[in-house]
């Protein structure tokens, strides 16, 4: 059954879109509290639909990526387990760092570590991955917008 990749795929995309789910509810109404509101922020911040849309469609991409991913490597292995977790950990804690407790510099040093983390998904696999590459890349250019947001928070605020 976990060698169909469809069956791989739906697993991902459930993984991926439970972050997201449980990432806005540690988030609560971050972004329409005063405090977030009154924050000094990036000339270059999207507006709030925005976030929305470029998560879901990251998410389904980020499913297809490691769905062929993870048949490069033997069925539930380690290392890609651990990673994948990271990267949900990450995911979901910036939430609840920056929205729900303010930590805006701790959420920026996950965020960090969570692109950086990305960084490593899309050039350690390029060569075995090839045109799945593609895959990835929304979410790492997305990745990188949002550290310059919460790095301009950090810096101006």
């Amino acid at each position: 059954m976990f060698k169909n990749k469809l069956v791989r795929f739906f697993i991902f995309l459930l993984c991926n879109f439970a972050a997201l789910g449980l990432g806005i509810f540690l988030m609560q109404d971050g972004p329409r509290t005063n405090w977030y509101l009154e924050l000094n922020k990036a000339p270059w911040t999207p507006a709030n639909w925005v976030f929305g849309t470029a998560w879901s469609a990251i998410m389904v991409f980020f499913s297809f990526y490691m769905t062929k991913l993870s048949f490069q490597y033997q069925f539930l292995d380690k290392k890609l387990i651990i990673l994948y977790t990271i990267q949900w950990i990450l995911n979901v804690g910036w939430n609840f760092l920056f929205f729900n407790k303010h930590l805006i510099i701790t959420a920026l040093f996950a965020i960090i570590f969570l692109w950086l983390l990305i960084g490593y998904f899309t050039f350690e696999h390029q060569k075995k991955l090839r045109f799945y590459t593609l895959f990835i890349l929304p979410y790492l250019v997305w990745m990188t917008i949002a550290t310059s947001l919460n790095a301009y928070i950090v810096f101006n605020n």
